[in-house]
This record gives structure tokens, sequence and C-alpha cells, in this order.
């Protein structure tokens, strides 16, 4: 191993991003696109767009230029794709209907052939129509229509499905590292109990490998919901309560005074959106109103009006206000909060870190035999979680479909193999405020590997005793 390593906070980049008066008196949104999967003609790759953001692809991958390195194992972990908004993050009315008939979710369930019976009943291809019936007095919340909140949207899914696309573009046609085909003893593919990260899941794999796999069973792996590490769903009170002591409805004097800045703004949004100024969900961070303007825009929707008076809507301005904020208050909570963001991430995602690293492990130890690509669909929160791990130097909110990707090299050098570690975040190398991961390009695996056990133990073994479990 690499001896011992450094495991404090370090400080993240000052930028508009984590500053308040920015995010408070600000316009615009920094060049972020929040209003299409598609970036504007003219901008760069790797441009932040929370509606699509920016993943490996044969546009703009970094490739090696060193012929002497071989691309030995891949990790990829990304955000779902685009969605409706959660049921919880719509307005007490909505004024108009969202509809999703251009898609159907499929849920069913269906024997599997063995050996000993390989002629098994086979179900129909059955999936959900959300509809609502005129004897049923109750009102759903969420958007009048035929979505349910939240799911992927077909717009999303199409996204998916590039993702996977590009993904395949990169590993398979451009560096000959993943077959042409599926093969279920070289590669896996995870996902969480939240059933829109398979939704997901089914598209990028038909985008990596097209018709071959449109009628093949294919396994999604998946945790028992209550020791979930992806999600991540497992318990951990130490990191529970370290967060309410700097974030979300906690008590902290930074964040207080950025929700003190932000009440006029809140103000103006709860007397059109109808939300009740105590409310306490919709205002101890713009979580709420985030979700549900960026939804909107996303999928080429109006910004919403008030349900009594349809002249007083919320503007662009409001809108661009509230995601200059969402920004700010993920790089508090995940890396400006100082030290215990750290220390939260490590509680909270320790033991997949854990596992990440008993991958790269395994992978080293079997020269390239077993296992070679692994891939995580997961949420906004774990993707936050790695990058706190990782001390990314600035953070930002992970848009849908933010992606890390962990690809592990070897080299020959005197006394045998060398492995080096190689991290993309957006499509592009990973820059971290630690002085000993900094610029992570090919970086000594065995740094990387010594930085995650000290924080979690080999394995995550010290993730119980750090959550009080």
């Amino acid at each position: 191993m690499a001896g011992n390593i450094d495991l404090s906070w370090h400080t993240p980049i000052l930028s508009n991003i984590n500053n308040l008066t920015s995010a408070i008196n600000g316009t615009g949104t920094y060049g972020f696109i929040f209003d299409s999967s598609t970036l504007p003609e003219g901008l760069p790759y790797g441009t932040y767009n929370f509606c699509n953001m920016p993943h490996v692809g044969a546009t703009g991958y970094p490739k090696v230029d060193d012929s002497s390195y071989t691309l030995s194992y891949v990790e990829v972990i990304h955000r779902h794709h685009k969605r409706t908004p959660y049921a919880s993050n719509t307005f007490p009315v909505e004024t108009y209907p969202w509809k999703c008939d251009d898609e159907g979710l499929f849920t069913y369930g269906s024997p599997l052939p063995s050996a000993d019976n390989a002629n098994v009943n086979q179900s129909a291809n059955t999936y959900w129509q959300v509809y609502s019936s005129p004897a049923n007095p109750l009102v759903a919340k969420g958007f009048p229509g035929t979505c349910r909140f939240p799911q992927i949207t077909k717009e999303g899914l199409d996204d998916s499905w590039q993702h996977g696309h590009d993904i395949y573009q990169v590993y398979h046609t451009l560096l000959s590292f993943l077959p042409e085909k599926y093969d279920p003893q070289i590669m896996s593919f995870r996902v969480t109990n939240n059933v829109i990260t398979s939704q997901v899941a089914s598209m990028v794999v038909s985008g990596m490998f097209g018709s071959q796999v449109a009628n093949q069973n294919f396994p999604l792996l998946i945790q028992p919901s209550t020791v979930d590490s992806l999600e991540p769903g497992y318990t951990c009170p130490s990191a529970r309560k370290l967060w309410s002591t700097y974030g979300v409805g906690g008590k902290d004097p930074a964040w207080t005074a950025h929700l003190n800045a932000a009440s006029a703004l809140f103000a103006q949004l709860d007397a059109i959106s109808g939300v009740p100024r105590d409310d306490s969900g919709w205002h101890e961070s713009v979580d709420h109103y985030f979700d549900n303007l960026s939804a909107r825009l996303c999928h080429d929707k109006p910004l919403p009006c008030k349900a009594a008076d349809s002249s007083r809507c919320v503007t662009r301005d409001m809108a661009d206000t509230v995601f200059r904020l969402g920004e700010y208050e993920y790089s508090y909570l995940y890396r400006d909060g100082g030290e215990k963001t750290l220390q939260y991430a490590v509680g909270a995602y320790g033991i997949w870190i854990g596992e990440l690293a008993a991958n790269l492990r395994a992978a080293i130890s079997q020269d390239g035999k077993g296992v070679k690509y692994r891939h995580n669909v997961a949420h906004d929160g774990s993707v936050s979680l790695v990058l706190g791990i990782l001390q990314v130097e600035q953070m930002v909110w992970p848009g849908m479909g933010s992606e890390v990707v962990f690809e592990l090299y070897w080299k020959e050098k005197e006394g045998g193999r060398k492995y080096y570690i190689r991290v993309l975040w957006g499509g592009q190398v990973l820059k971290s405020s630690h002085p000993s991961l900094g610029s992570m390009d090919m970086l000594e695996v065995e740094t990387l590997l010594a930085y995650f056990d000290g924080l979690v133990g080999e394995g995550g073994k010290k993730v119980p005793g750090l959550c009080g479990l």
C-alpha cells in the first residue's frame, strides 16, 4: 500500500457556484443549461446540462495517448436520466396536465427456464397505464394526466439509450475493451430499489447491445433495500445526526443565512404555487422548487402560473435564482460545509466505496480474467456522495445522467505489472482538492486504495462502527 495517507478534508475552489452573493443576486445560471437534453449549437462538449449531463462518449473522450497502458477494468456509476418530478415536489394545484402515453412502464414476473425445466410458462409483456376513475372522489397529488410521479419520461428513456450507446462507442468501438455482444461472465449491471433506475438500465443496456438483448432475459443486480449500498438504503444514525448539525433541516449558521437570504424568493414562489409558508419541506432548502421547475423546463413545459390568476407566473429569472441556489446548496452540503461533509459521506456511502475498492482489487488479482465492467444506475445523492469522498475541487448538483467512471490500467514495469487508476467525471478527468489525488489521471491505484481503506476500512469494515450499528 501507499503508506500513511492524509484522510482530512480539503477546501474546494472558490467560484460563483459556492458564492452566496452570486447565488442570490446573480443573473442567469453560469452558462449551465436547464431547458433541453441537447446543447445549443456552439457550446463545447462537457458543458453542464442539468437535463442531460455530459458523460463518456466518442466525442471528447480523453483517450490515453501512451500505448504502454492497457485498460483492465471499468466501473461506472451514474444518476438516472430525466423524469417527472416526485409527487411531493408538485404544487397543491397543478394547472396543466402531464401525459405519458408515449411509453410503457413494463412490470411483470416470469418463470426462468432451468436445466431441469426448459419449457416454462411465458408471461405477457404487461405495463402500467395510469388512469383516473370517475367513481373515485379522491384526487392524487401531482399533475393531472397519465404519468407517475416520478417516472422516467419518454425523453429520459431516449437519453438513457443514447448514454448506453455512447459508452459502447468508447469501450467497444474506440478501445476494443468490451466485446460486441453482452457477456454475463465479464460484465454486470446494478440498480437501486427505486424502480426508475431499472427503467433507465433497460434502455442503457439496449443502447449498448441493441437488438441482441431485445428478447433476452437480462439480470439487473439489486441488494435488499435495508442494506443497499448503491442508493444508499442502509441506516447510518451517526451520519444522519451529523447531517442535522449542518445540513437540511439543521440550525447551522451558514445554512440558515442562505435560507434567510432567499426568503423574498420563497415568498414570491409561495404566492404563485399555493405552497403554505409553514410547509417546512418546501422551505428548508430549494430542493422541492428546484425539482418542480427543472422538470418542467427539461421537458419543454411552461413555467407555472397561479391557479387563480394566470397573469401571475414564475419568471425565468425566478427559476434561474432557484437553480443558482440549488447549485450553492449542493456545493455546501457535499464540500463547502467543511470536515463534516467528508465524515457524512464516508458514513452514508462508505459501504459502496468499500465494494468499489474490492472490485478493483479483484480485477488486479484476477489479471483481467474475471468481471471487467460494472455499471451502476443510481441517484443524485449517490453521485454526490462519491464526489464528496473524492473531494472534487468544484462541486455541482449532479444533473440527469451525471456519471463518474473508474478506469483501471496496467503497465509493465521492472518487477512486473503496475496498476493505475483514472477517474472521469462528466467525461473528463476528475480534479480533486486532495493533494494526494489531484488530477486523477493515471494515479497509482495503491494511493486511491489506501485513501479508501483509511476512510472506510478494507471491504467497508469500518462503516458499521462509524455508523453506530
